[in-house]
């Protein structure tokens, strides 16, 4: 799609926190005790002894040079696991065996747990964008009607294309409109009815309540009624108020009947 102005609609990118993302930080302090895990494996007592002696002369030699460089917290870490090390040794005499510390297992074991959690993020937020750019070829084609039904998290996509100025959104939300006015998709759930109150906008809510309302009239809604979405974006609380009135003419008139 071209404008006379050269505009082009972007795709929507990957869901932040994916690409373009800042890089983890360095953890200083962790590669300092997995370097002294290193070097301490198969030390006896005595060894790990010498190697704490030598980490105090350096942290010494470091506190004197105000100049040192700062490593972040690593010396320090350094220092700390010898004394932990020498500590364990105390008991055993050796040799030291990084596998076997309790202490190191269940670090690697939370590495393991986080390095999960952020794989489950991220494939989380993938399949977000991906969602979000289904719905949004969809409606830039003219092709999100009913047959596409609705599903959980469509809300969160929908935000995702509001956060992108994603020019396409308008039709995803008159979408989101009519599946929460006839409860189709998802919305045949009353939880996720219920859920929409605090996860849409209330612009897209109006426009549900007001299609709704016409229906329970006995007014055609098959059509686009495109003027329903019109009214709703620029005067949301109009637009409830006339819902309302609606839904209680459609209950005057159903109990004279």
């Amino acid at each position: 799609m071209n404008t006379s102005d050269g505009w082009r609609p972007r795709r929507v990118p990957e869901a932040r926190g994916r690409a373009g993302a800042a890089s983890t930080p360095i953890d200083y302090a962790k590669i300092g005790r997995s370097s002294v895990r290193r070097r301490a494996r198969g030390m006896t007592h005595s060894e790990a002894a010498a190697g704490l002696e030598a980490a105090e002369q350096h942290a010494h030699l470091d506190r004197r040079d105000e100049s040192a460089f700062d490593d972040g917290g690593r010396r320090a870490a350094e220092l700390a696991e010898w004394q932990r090390v020498v500590q364990l040794l105390t008991a055993t005499g050796g040799p030291y065996d990084p596998d076997t510390d309790v202490v190191v297992q269940e670090e690697l074991a939370e590495d393991r747990r986080r390095e999960e959690a952020e794989q489950q993020r991220r494939q989380e937020q993938q399949q977000l964008a991906d969602r979000a750019e289904e719905l949004a070829q969809l409606g830039g084609a003219g092709r999100l009607d009913r047959s596409v039904p609705s599903r959980a998290g469509d809300e969160a996509a929908r935000d995702l294309l509001d956060e992108n100025r994603d020019y396409r959104i308008a039709e995803v939300d008159a979408w989101l409109a009519r599946a929460l006015a006839d409860q189709s998709g998802h919305y045949a759930d009353p939880a996720a009815r219920a859920a929409a109150v605090g996860s849409l906008p209330v612009p897209v809510r109006a426009h549900a309540a007001l299609l709704a309302a016409l229906a329970r009239t006995g007014a055609p809604v098959d059509g686009d009624l495109e003027f329903a979405g019109r009214l709703a974006q620029a005067d949301p609380a109009a637009t409830t108020a006339l819902a309302a009135w609606l839904e209680t003419e459609a209950a005057v008139k159903g109990g004279t009947a």
